[in-house]
């Protein structure tokens, strides 16, 4: 299991849940188990979020190892301008 932290706007999504537990070995496994256990988070992750694991940024690709016990936060994603 992952434990995934959600940014401020996104628990009222959750139910109010700042952190939520999904099964997931990679980054496109963690988005999918995330919008299977709270379908409501399809239209911020289709917007655009990043992952951080254990501190890196993970802004593209699907396929990005989660190690287990790391240390998993969902982000909106920056734009720049």
């Amino acid at each position: 299991m992952v434990e995934v932290h959600l940014w401020s706007g996104l628990r009222s999504l959750t139910g109010g849940l700042a952190v939520v537990e999904v099964e997931a070995k990679t980054t496109g496994e963690l988005l999918r188990a995330l919008v299977r256990a709270h379908p409501q988070l399809q239209a911020p992750i289709d917007a655009g979020v990043s992952i951080a694991i254990n501190g890196r940024v993970i802004a593209t690709g699907l396929t990005e190892p989660i190690p287990e016990g790391s240390e998993v936060y969902l982000m909106q994603r920056l734009r720049g301008g």
